[in-house]
């Protein structure tokens, strides 16, 4: 990791803004000489000033990311959901993707939003000629003839959605095995990946369900706001409803707190609720409101390349980090236990997840 003061300080950007191709793609080399001569007493030292602070911080963010994580001893594949829109599933699917992917590991991110927001934030085109998400699932076609690459970020690689998959739901309703089209697509996929996260809608239709089923491990992003906690309790049941009738490996592993904002008594008390009811579910990372991470995407970008060094970047790399080192067991369910305690239970237990907030 390099932290050096000289290093960061001649890197930095006097212009706030997207940042140059050197930052694309993950840790950047400085060249050799780079900032020699400058001279040392008609500056002051790069630690002392705003710019040189930002620009420390973006070269340890990037050196932070390429140090590499344990890789899972199978693919890993994550369902970002909530139906209510607005707190974040989009924006923690693409930043803990590239997170992942600038750590070291090969991400497939899934768009099943008719919106295509995670195709934008990754910078890949999704217009309606596009092959889509929306022919795997109702054309049948491969995964493999829609998947691209990232141009940002190695290993990084996207299913786009069109605005063809808003009639998907529709559609899907008379085709044969219609809740479980994602999950054959995805493990006929023969690439070999470590992390698939599917972003789904802000609804609980025939897509989420979809997700839902091809998936072992949901995400749950969580606005620190009390409107954000209303209608969880309807998603953790079916959660429920799919583990006991179509996929019995489902479970909640990961719940983020998104757009805190530490200023306010209502985000620490927001927090606090979810942390008694869901326990170590929640990850210690929460996601600060930042500019930063909203202006990302109309630069067909992530906050990890757009702005490596703002404080929405380094929080998705650290909520990536601590997702990746508590290598949940896919076959292991997480449930709510009514005294208050969260504790690992076999199938049969009666016990749900649901009962702790309704």
């Amino acid at each position: 990791m390099r932290s050096d003061a000289n290093i960061a300080g001649p890197m930095a950007d006097p212009v706030p803004g997207p940042r140059t191709a050197e930052f694309a793609g993950g840790p950047i080399a400085v060249p050799p000489g780079f900032g020699d001569g400058v001279s040392r007493e008609t500056l002051p030292p790069m630690d002392d000033t705003p710019i040189g602070r930002a620009a420390q911080l973006a070269v340890e963010a990037l050196g932070r990311a390429g140090e590499g994580l344990p890789r899972p001893a199978q693919t890993r594949v994550m369902v970002v959901a909530n139906q209510k829109g607005g707190v974040g599933k989009t924006t923690t699917t693409v930043n803990l993707a590239a997170s992942l992917a600038l750590h070291g590991a090969r991400v497939l991110v899934v768009d099943l939003d008719p919106q295509g927001n995670a195709s934008t934030a990754l910078g890949i085109d999704h217009h309606a000629e596009v092959p889509s998400i929306y022919d795997v699932l109702v054309e049948s076609k491969p995964l493999s003839d829609v998947v691209m690459p990232v141009p940002d970020v190695e290993g990084l690689f996207c299913a786009p959605a069109t605005i063809d998959l808003a009639g998907a739901e529709i559609e899907l309703v008379s085709l044969v095995a219609r809740e479980s089209r994602l999950q054959r697509a995805i493990e006929a996929y023969e690439q070999p990946l470590d992390y698939v996260l599917i972003d789904c809608p802000p609804s609980l239709g025939l897509l989420t369900v979809n997700a839902l089923v091809a998936g072992a491990e949901v995400v749950i992003p969580i606005q620190c706001e009390y409107y954000a906690l209303e209608g969880l309790g309807q998603l953790l049941k079916n959660v429920e409803l799919v583990r006991a009738h179509l996929n019995p490996k489902l479970h909640v592993s990961t719940i983020l707190l998104t757009m805190y904002d530490g200023r306010t008594r209502l985000a620490s008390q927001v927090a606090e609720e979810v942390r008694t009811h869901f326990g170590k579910e929640v990850l210690r990372t929460s996601i600060p409101r930042s500019v930063r991470i909203s202006e990302a995407p109309s630069y067909g970008q992530t906050v990890l390349t757009y702005d490596p060094g703002s404080s929405g970047a380094l929080s998705y790399l650290e909520a990536a980090r601590e997702m990746a080192l508590r290598g949940v067991e896919a076959s292991v369910a997480v449930e709510y236990d009514p005294q208050g305690e969260y504790t690992q239970h076999d199938e049969q237990n009666p016990h749900s997840m649901s009962e702790g907030i309704q």
